[in-house]
């Protein structure tokens, strides 16, 4: 790094805080109880980081799944209950969590619909489905609707998400809504017709990261470094590298010329993957991952 980069690097404006713990969750005045409609992976990730962040007790949740073997592992993970019955759910919570395949969704909604009160907060984590989708498969127009795009780095706290409002979502549902899920990372309300895009980028992101962080290991080997030691220096320097562009503030363009000496290693590395079309590939996963979030909708 020379004298420049390292002075610009210093002089840069730290842009990056730590998501605070200590809001307040109680939604409009009552005690918090979230019910998981579905108990795969993503329910599971989200209700493990609530718990981790000290934002519910493991006797605050409550999650309902068909299948036996998804309700074990939440309970297992999370250290909460998990039934068959949706309706369970529903009578228990006041912020539901709608986490199933959007193929599923039309079918719980419609089960939910004698037990949906005016106390029920909807969070629909559901890929692609719009709100107004959401509220017709309630029968209710005018239920409290919020659609979230997260990722499941929330299992470590490092979830990427964002949030739209439905028409008659409250001022206090999105700013529960961004409590709750900047619990667990970072969250920015948008446009709900942006909510394909976060999918396509943050939502997916975590594979196309993980695919580059398993390619840079195999690189490693091939020049000779054992798995173990290549995999944990692959999978540090993408968690020190993004700790780099969120905490400087600086463009990724401009930290990735402080790598690069004049005629070094890294600009050769760099034309390699240029080469490769790197860059206009994962531009095209983005794309094309957002595309498929579009169609699940319809």
């Amino acid at each position: 790094m020379t004298a420049g980069a390292s002075w610009r690097l210093q002089a840069a404006k730290f842009a990056f805080s730590l998501p605070a713990s200590t809001f307040s969750l109680q939604p409009m005045g009552t005690e918090l109880r979230i019910g998981f409609l579905g108990a795969g992976k993503m329910a599971t990730a989200l209700a493990k980081g609530f718990v981790n962040a000290g934002l519910a007790r493991a006797g605050d949740l409550l999650a309902s799944d068909p299948i036996e073997g998804a309700r074990q592992a939440f309970a297992k993970d999370v250290g909460a209950k998990a039934s068959a019955s949706n309706a369970e759910v529903l009578k228990f919570a006041n912020v539901l969590v709608l986490a199933v395949k959007p193929d599923h969704v039309k079918e719980v909604l419609t089960e939910a619909r004698e037990h949906f009160t005016e106390k029920h907060l909807l969070i629909s984590i559901a890929a692609g489905v719009p709100i107004e989708k959401l509220a017709t498969a309630l029968g209710i127009s005018r239920a409290r609707i919020v659609r979230v795009m997260p990722n499941t780095p929330a299992l470590v706290g490092a979830s990427a998400s964002a949030y739209a409002l439905g028409p008659a979502a409250q001022r206090e549902d999105g700013e529960l809504a961004k409590r709750l899920l900047s619990a667990v990372g970072i969250a920015f309300e948008v446009k709900e017709s942006l909510l394909d895009a976060v999918t396509g980028l943050s939502g997916s992101g975590p594979a196309y990261v993980y695919l580059v962080i398993e390619a840079l290991s195999d690189g490693g080997v091939a020049a000779g470094l054992p798995r173990d030691v290549a995999t944990r220096l692959a999978a540090q320097t993408v968690f020190g590298s993004a700790k780099m562009v969120l905490e400087t503030g600086l463009h990724p363009g401009v930290l990735k010329d402080m790598v690069t000496s004049p005629g070094g290693t890294t600009i050769e590395g760099l034309q390699e993957l240029e080469k490769g079309g790197l860059r206009g590939t994962l531009i095209s996963a983005v794309r094309a991952a957002t595309e498929k979030s579009r169609k699940l909708g319809q």
